[in-house]
């Protein structure tokens, strides 16, 4: 330490104390560069989607089983947003855990809590769609508000029982405890996990998905059928149960492919982050730290776009924004303002 020059010198996160973490700091330009970056994401995701949650709640129109889902959605990832991004945020530019080993055992747990939770959201989302696109007509029956109560129950409740049993009872790292104990040095909030939860987690992250994937693909097969259907019979006269049938069907169609954008980026910003930690659990732990920032923050990154997937596709979504942001929502009425005037 005495033979470097000042520049060249170790850093700690806790200068002059004993087992004290390395830090390895980023040049002020970086760090700026990072913080907006992360900031910028932190803040879409609690601003984006708790617009989400008022438009839904608010507006009596909006209330329904399936945009009743999409709330709750939109509150894990407000979640993630409040709990998870910001202080993930000065451990990535930091290099550093400020916040204590208490905390850090809390940000992990709803870091893996509210991330399952988003995933069982839409894995009920796309059953909701299936069920709709395919009995349309019969769906008002089948996927009640209280069904849909049960889904986001479901949803809450398996995640933050699965993540406090493994985080706070110290079974992820069974095996693990010396290279645990060398890793979270004073300053560090780093989680081994060893080979079995490992894979119990690629596995409750790849089922869900699987599911996802033949639902949606699915609901698009029947998609085009009922597309060539109503194309077939065009030139002919409908009755007006099979026209009100076929307007159904068209808006629930449109639904269904807004939504399953919604699953395809979740899919996208999640597989490298669940892909890596398989294979570095397997592989000795040997993914630089870079990387696994980088497949962290393109997971968080997934509760910052929900929002900006509803205001691009949902034209309700956009006015109710408008409504909030300026005011009218304060008004007596507004609750039961018109969202759809002009669409189908």
């Amino acid at each position: 330490m005495n033979s470097l020059s000042p520049s060249a010198a170790v850093q700690l996160c806790y200068e002059n104390v004993n087992g004290s973490c390395v830090k390895a700091p980023y040049s002020p330009g970086s760090r700026l560069v990072l913080y907006t970056v992360f900031g910028c994401g932190a803040l879409l995701a609690m601003l984006g989607n708790l617009l989400v949650m008022i438009a839904i709640l608010h507006f009596k129109q909006l209330h329904s089983p399936t945009n009743f889902l999409i709330a709750s959605l939109a509150c894990a990832d407000f979640l993630v947003g409040v709990t998870v991004m910001p202080f993930s945020m000065v451990r990535s530019v930091e290099s550093c855990w400020y916040f204590g080993r208490s905390f850090c055992t809390f940000h992990t747990c709803c870091d893996v809590a509210f991330c399952y939770s988003s995933l069982f959201h839409l894995c009920f989302i796309s059953i909701d769609r299936y069920i709709a696109v395919t009995d349309p007509l019969v769906y008002p029956t089948k996927f009640t508000v209280s069904v849909s109560g049960l889904c986001i129950s479901i949803s809450w409740v398996l995640p933050l029982v699965y993540s406090g049993a493994v985080f706070y009872t110290g079974a992820y790292d069974d095996g693990l405890e010396e290279l645990s104990s060398a890793v979270n040095c004073l300053g560090g909030c780093q989680t081994v996990v060893n080979q079995n939860w490992v894979l119990i987690d690629f596995l409750s992250f790849f089922i869900p998905t699987l599911v996802m994937i033949i639902l949606y693909s699915n609901i698009f097969l029947v998609a085009r059928q009922q597309a060539k259907k109503i194309e077939n019979t065009g030139g002919k006269t409908e009755s007006s149960s099979d026209s009100y049938k076929s307007r159904v069907a068209k808006r629930e169609r449109k639904a269904a492919k807004t939504l399953s954008i919604t699953v395809i980026t979740f899919m996208i910003s999640w597989i490298p982050y669940s892909i890596d930690s398989l294979i570095d659990a397997f592989m000795g732990f040997i993914t630089p730290a870079y990387i696994y920032e980088i497949c962290c923050w393109c997971a968080y990154y997934n509760s910052a776009i929900n929002p900006l997937i509803y205001a691009l596709f949902y034209p309700w979504f956009r006015k109710a924004i408008k409504i909030v942001v300026s005011g009218q929502v304060f008004k007596n009425d507004s609750a039961s303002m018109n969202l759809f005037s002009g669409q189908m």
